[in-house]
């Protein structure tokens, strides 16, 4: 099926199937985005599991994967990314910043994360994947309702109006019970860290392992107020 391309289109078409498609399975949703978008279709990863990869991939062998470089990355993450590339029928795009971390720090000073996290968000996480996605339709994420509050609203669809796109969370009704449930079933590469007391796998610097108790998206800049990096504002 060709792939819409207006914006009207795109979000006629984004509106009905989040209405169409709440009561659907994973693997039905990402089937009519396979149908809908074909190639106009990826799936951005954190390589934190790879999971909506690994649907994706059974809808759409090769389907690109569009990760995310920030250079502030832990050891794991990458060895992730390089092993789903390896095994799994995508094709892993790897986005970097414009700037060097060294490039950065020579201009905002060393540690900008500590600093001003937004802007650092910003610079090595914002923008360079809406650079990324400007050749796409629609982009697939992993976001799920049940790991933290201002994620608890997450449409299986929705138009994404920053970008002029369609953004598909197929997991989005998902339990993290679930995600390990699938991984277990299939195989699923996930990163080690989520086994070494980890909730969630961001950049180094910005991510700490659970304190007893804590939502699963709790160790990521935890003490400054700041919950998201701005992706998904």
């Amino acid at each position: 099926m060709s792939s819409p391309t207006g914006t009207e289109d795109l979000r006629a078409l984004a509106e009905r199937a989040g209405r169409d498609l709440e009561d659907a399975s994973a693997q039905e949703i990402m089937a009519w985005a396979a149908r809908a978008f074909g190639r106009r279709l990826c799936v951005t990863s954190s390589m934190e599991d790879a999971v909506v990869a690994h649907l994706a991939s059974t809808a759409l062998p090769g389907v690109d994967v569009v990760f995310l470089d920030t250079g502030y990355h832990f050891p794991e993450t990458i060895g992730t990314r390089d092993a789903v590339d390896a095994v799994m029928d995508v094709n892993v795009i790897t986005l970097t910043p414009r700037q060097s971390v060294a490039e950065q720090d020579a201009e905002y000073g060393p540690r900008l994360h500590d600093r001003d996290p937004d802007l650092c968000c910003a610079l090595r996480k914002v923008a360079p994947l809406n650079e990324g996605l400007a050749g796409y339709d629609a982009w697939a994420t992993g976001l799920r309702r049940d790991e933290s509050p201002t994620r608890a609203g997450t449409p299986v669809v929705a138009f994404d109006e920053k970008r002029g796109k369609v953004k598909i969370s197929p997991i989005a009704r998902w339990s993290q019970e679930d995600v390990e449930q699938y991984a277990a079933e299939h195989g699923v590469l996930t990163n080690p860290l989520l086994m070494d007391g980890y909730g969630s796998v961001g950049c180094a610097p910005c991510t700490r392992r659970l304190l007893a108790g804590e939502d699963a998206r709790a160790g990521r800049w935890a003490g400054l107020g700041k919950t998201e990096c701005g992706i998904h504002a």
